[in-house]
C-alpha cells in the first residue's frame, strides 16, 4: 500500500527538487534572452512534445525504438544468461572464452555500428543485434557471479546426498543467485535503449534516435529535448518493469500473510 504524501515524503521532495529547477531554467531563458536553438525554455519543449504526441508524430519513432529494445534485450540476455551457466558451471570454458568475451566488450560499441549496417544493412536487424550486444555482458557477468557465490556449506550437503550436477545447479545454485541475475536485469534494461538510440544514430531511418539526428540537421533543438524526454520515459518504464516483473511472475507461488494464494 502506497504511503500518502506528507512534507517528509520523498517522492514530494523530489517532484519539489524538479519543479523548482524547472522554474529556474524558465526564468534563465527569459532573463538572460537565449535564444531557443542554444537552449529553448521548458514550456517551449512542453509544446513541441504535446505536439508531437498529439498528432502522431512521435508514435511510429517510439515503436520502432521499442521493437529494437525488446529484441535485442531478449536476444541479449538469453545468450548472456546462457554463456554465464555455461561458463560458471566449466572452470576450462571460462580460460578459453572469457578473454574472447571481455575483448569483445571493451570494444566501443559505437564503433561496431558501421560494421552491422555493412554486413546486416539498415533497418531493424542491425539496431537488434548492436543492442544485444550492450545486453549480453550484464547478463553473463551477474549470472557467473550469482552462481559462484552459493553457500558451500549448502553444496556441500547437496553432494552428501549424492544429488547430480544438473540438479545442484537447478535447485541450489540458481535459486540463490537469482538476486545477483535480477540485478543484472535491470542493468541490461537499461543499457538496452542505449544501445538501441545508438544503432540508430548510424543506420537508422526510424526511431528515437534517427529522430535526434534529423532534429540535429534542421536545427531543432527543442525537438531534441523533446525526444530526450521521450528516451528519459522509456528508460525509466524498462527499469520499473524489470524491477517489478520478476514479482509479478512468482506472485502464484507466493503465500500470502494468512496462508492463501494471492
Amino acid at each position: 500500500m502506497m504511503s500518502p504524501l506528507t512534507w517528509k515524503s520523498p517522492r514530494l521532495w523530489s517532484f519539489a527538487l524538479l519543479l523548482s529547477l524547472l522554474l529556474l531554467w524558465e526564468w534563465a531563458t527569459g532573463v538572460f534572452g537565449w535564444s531557443e536553438l542554444v537552449l529553448p525554455a521548458p514550456s517551449v519543449v512542453a509544446v513541441t512534445l504535446w505536439r508531437g504526441l498529439e498528432t502522431g508524430y512521435f508514435w511510429p519513432h517510439i515503436a520502432q525504438t521499442f521493437i529494437e529494445v525488446l529484441g535485442g534485450l531478449a536476444l541479449g540476455t538469453a545468450l548472456g544468461f546462457s554463456f554465464g551457466l555455461l561458463l560458471g558451471e566449466s572452470a576450462f570454458g571460462r580460460r578459453v572464452l572469457m578473454p574472447y568475451i571481455i575483448a569483445s566488450q571493451v570494444v566501443p560499441k559505437l564503433a561496431l555500428a558501421p560494421l552491422l549496417t555493412v554486413w546486416l544493412g539498415f533497418g531493424t536487424l542491425p539496431v537488434v543485434v548492436l543492442t544485444a550486444l550492450v545486453c549480453f555482458f550484464p547478463l553473463l557477468e551477474s549470472t557467473m557471479s550469482g552462481i559462484a557465490q552459493t553457500d558451500p556449506t549448502h553444496l556441500k550437503m547437496f553432494r552428501m546426498l549424492g544429488a547430480s550436477r544438473w540438479r545442484t545447479l537447478c535447485c541450489l545454485k540458481l535459486p540463490s543467485g537469482v538476486p545477483m541475475i535480477l540485478a543484472g536485469l535491470r542493468i541490461a534494461a537499461v543499457l538496452a535503449l542505449v544501445g538501441a538510440v545508438v544503432g540508430e544514430f548510424i543506420g537508422g531511418s526510424e526511431g528515437l534516435g534517427a529522430l535526434i539526428i534529423a532534429a540535429q540537421g534542421s536545427m531543432d533543438t527543442a525537438l531534441m529535448f523533446a525526444v530526450l524526454i521521450l528516451i528519459t520515459a522509456m528508460g525509466l518504464l524498462l527499469y520499473l518493469c524489470a524491477l517489478h516483473l520478476p514479482r509479478w511472475l512468482l506472485r502464484p507461488y507466493l503465500f500470502t500473510e494468512t496462508g492463501n494464494r494471492p
